[in-house]
């Protein structure tokens, strides 16, 4: 059963294409069983994109995107019920000032949403990602004249652990996305003594409290021979008895499921035995649709990318700690009332983990006969 945790549409992120439906559409045609939508939160001004700035965005247009993007997403949930799951999330950016973990607790409480990834997108609140000028002032921000990436990369893995301390986010996402405007996204992390010790005292973090590392298939998009994380990361991970989940992070509707056949094998080659996807149980019917925006209306700025509007609901308040799902086979979902489940996170209550062995992915065809502009 194929599934992905992190996804984007061109009709509320700049740097995508294709509408929210025509992603969904395309993950019903390629068969994916769980296809999780991860638009961008809402971010201040001083944060907006070059492609943002251009389009002479600001954060009340692009917070307002975001309520359309949430609207857009459970109209269509219920539209394509019984034809896919659909869980409907968010991706946080993270930003080392002292307002962030509590704009982002907000954000989640302004409607109901079943998780959130969390992500680094930006070091010393400079983008690492978007493209090359910008990572190398990242890197002279942290470095001074020392033009190396080991000192930028200290800081990606500290601001991380911030993010992981204070927010404790479901799924992690792109683990080690500073690689990819490196010298040398290939090399390993292990050459950084200090940049080392912080990916594994990060992994320690995210395995402590449950949380979920996603195997990210854009970086084989992006010319990496690796998804993210690398081999090295993966392998200590598993080591720590962590939970992989699996993503392709498109951005278009041609990339759902791209390259997972690269994934199926990194699975492999790291030694991973299972992996997990989230599943939604609404059977007890307490999912809150209530309104509660007062918090994040006044909150500084915000962002996504270009929509309509949309009204506003509430989920669960959030809590500061994860707990972990016990096995549960896979092809019969837990319901809430199972005492043998646990939710993945208390602020998500009917959201759960399920476990799925990488051998039975193999004999699956979507992981085994990709390629470039493929059909299931």
């Amino acid at each position: 059963m194929p599934f992905s945790h992190h996804s984007h549409s061109g009709q509320f992120c700049g740097h995508a294409t294709g509408t929210l439906e025509d992603m969904i559409q395309t993950a019903i045609v390629r068969k994916m069983s769980v296809f999780c939508l991860t638009e961008h939160m809402p971010r201040e001004d001083r944060d907006l994109y070059p492609e943002e700035t251009a389009l002479s965005l600001n954060s009340t247009e692009l917070f307002r995107i975001f309520s359309a993007y949430h609207a857009e997403a459970s109209r269509l949930r219920t539209l394509y019920e019984g034809q896919i799951t659909l869980l409907i999330g968010l991706e946080a950016d993270w930003f080392p000032r002292p307002t962030s973990a509590a704009f982002i607790s907000s954000l989640l409480s302004l409607h109901a949403f079943d998780f959130y990834v969390g992500s680094l997108h930006h070091v010393h609140s400079i983008p690492i990602d978007y493209d090359t000028p910008l990572y190398q002032a990242a890197r002279a921000a942290v470095s001074g004249s020392d033009a190396s990436d080991e000192r930028l990369f200290e800081h990606y893995f500290d601001e991380q652990y911030q993010m992981l301390q204070q927010m404790r986010p479901p799924v992690v996402g792109h683990f080690d996305l500073i690689r990819l405007k490196s010298d040398d996204p290939e090399r390993r992390f292990t050459a950084f003594k200090g940049v080392w010790e912080r990916v594994l005292r990060n992994l320690e973090l995210v395995a402590g409290y449950g949380g979920i590392v996603e195997i990210n298939s854009s970086a084989v998009r992006k010319g990496m021979s690796e998804p993210y994380p690398k081999r090295e990361i993966c392998e200590a991970f598993r080591d720590l008895g962590g939970r992989f989940t699996l993503s392709d992070d498109s951005h278009a509707p041609e990339q759902v499921g791209l390259n997972y056949h690269r994934v199926l094998q990194h699975l492999k080659t790291c030694g991973i035995e299972t992996v997990y996807y989230l599943h939604r149980d609404d059977d007890d019917g307490s999912t809150s649709t209530s309104t509660s925006t007062s918090a994040v209306t006044s909150a500084p700025t915000t962002t996504a990318s270009a929509a309509t509007p949309a009204p506003t609901s509430t989920s669960p308040s959030p809590s500061p700690s994860l707990s972990t799902s016990p096995p549960h086979p896979p092809t019969t979902p837990p319901h809430s009332g199972d005492p043998g489940t646990k939710p993945l996170d208390p602020r998500f209550p009917h959201t759960r983990a399920i476990p799925i062995s990488v051998s039975s992915l193999a004999h699956h065809a979507f992981f085994t006969q990709q390629e470039p502009g493929y059909s299931i």
